[in-house]
């Protein structure tokens, strides 16, 4: 195939609910499909739902963003400090030693001991939207604020500074930013971040970031950098998919009325539907990269070393061989096979965290608020097309 042959990667979803057109003809013809990115370079797009896991589960496939082949989205290459790698760059050793050392903030039984200040959160901005004039805007209101207060108690991280942080982790993860924005976002960030770690550092305080310092203090293998690099990963990860999540849950959910109203007769069933809604919207949709460092063959195609590869998530949550009636929206499935959160050993640290948000919001909001509608026709409202990770703009609801 001759580089003008090489297909353009849609990365615009034409329909909000569904894949581009174009990853399921990938899937459909060629499963693993050259691909020309945003950048000029040329990656495989994978699409199958098992190529796509047993290539994050492979070694040979490299996370590091420094290898020449890495399939970068963006012209804008985010830099490290001090050449320290993000926690999402790390490959084999290096990556399980600090993954390791944060996991333990993120298990289950952690994240189910937020439960009662989650409930608190949620509670707290509904009632302020009840006392509120209509209608009211859902992503300001409940669905940003309430992982962005979430994080910030986890992490020790101030909630004042909540629209500092906000605005410039929306900036890094826009697809149409200047580049002159983004970069400048990205180093007001860590410049905000540098002086929190060493706030940390001086004072360790009982959340994530001091209990780190602690810990890795004692074990003699603490580095400021890592942890500015850790705390830049979790605060703009923490908050920004979860904002996204409940926005587009709440929207499924209101376009279903007769499956919200059975989800409301059983909230039991509400984790179950939240899987579905993860699977069915793979917000991080191309978020994932590899790069081979040898050659591997994936799926009958041999892709050599240096070649990267691009995950299309969500026509790999789409796959037909892996979830009956794929493009439904089938809130009793509760298959937690889907790769929403990714795979092996890079799979989402925060996922736990999520699903207990999520569980939480949906069935507040929709207790306490069971009038709820949308405040302005559907094809209103302004879906995230230019953005790394899918979602609303704006979501003005009333009741």
């Amino acid at each position: 195939m001759t580089a003008d042959a090489i297909p353009s990667l849609d990365i615009v979803r034409t329909c909000p609910y569904a894949p581009p057109a174009q990853h399921r003809s990938f899937r459909q013809e060629a499963p693993i499909a050259k691909v020309k990115l945003p950048t000029g370079a040329t990656a495989w797009a994978i699409t199958r739902h098992e190529d796509i896991r047993t290539l994050l589960s492979d070694p040979r496939f490299s996370a590091s963003r420094k290898n020449p082949g890495f399939p970068h989205l963006s012209p804008l290459v985010m830099p490290a400090l001090n050449g320290k790698p993000l926690l999402i760059e790390m490959d084999g050793q290096e990556h399980a030693a600090a993954r390791r050392a944060v996991v333990g903030e993120f298990t289950v039984k952690r994240a189910a001991a937020l439960t009662a200040r989650i409930q608190q959160i949620v509670d707290e901005h509904i009632d302020a939207m009840l006392a509120g004039p209509r209608p009211v805007d859902l992503v300001q209101a409940l669905s940003l604020p309430v992982p962005s207060l979430v994080i910030c108690e986890l992490l020790g991280v101030p909630y004042a500074d909540h629209g500092f942080f906000q605005a410039r982790s929306a900036l890094l993860v826009s697809r149409e930013a200047p580049l002159e924005a983004k970069g400048l976002a990205f180093f007001e960030l860590l410049s905000y971040l540098d002086k929190l770690v060493t706030d940390k550092e001086q004072n360790p305080t009982d959340d994530l970031l001091g209990r780190q310092v602690l810990k890795l203090r004692e074990e003699g293998t603490y580095d400021h950098e890592s942890m500015l690099n850790l705390s830049f990963i979790l605060l703009i990860a923490g908050h920004e998919t979860t904002a996204n999540m409940i926005s587009l849950s709440t929207l499924a959910l209101l376009k279903n009325p007769e499956k919200l109203a059975a989800l409301r007769q059983n909230p039991e069933k509400t984790l179950a539907a939240v899987e579905e809604l993860l699977r069915y919207f793979t917000i991080a949709e191309l978020g994932v990269g590899r790069v081979a460092t040898e050659d591997v063959e994936l799926g009958g195609v041999l892709i050599r070393a240096g070649e990267g590869v691009v995950v299309l998530a969500n026509i790999g949550n789409r796959d037909p061989e892996v979830f009956r009636d794929a493009d439904e929206l089938d809130l009793e499935r509760g298959a937690r096979n889907h790769v929403a959160f990714g795979f092996g050993a890079h799979q989402c640290l925060g996922q736990n965290l999520a699903r207990i948000e999520l569980q939480i919001v949906l069935d507040t909001l929709f207790r306490r608020i069971p009038e709820l509608r949308l405040a302005v026709p559907e094809e209103k409202l302004p879906f995230k097309s230019d953005a790394l990770v899918y979602g609303l703009h704006e979501f003005p609801v009333t009741w």
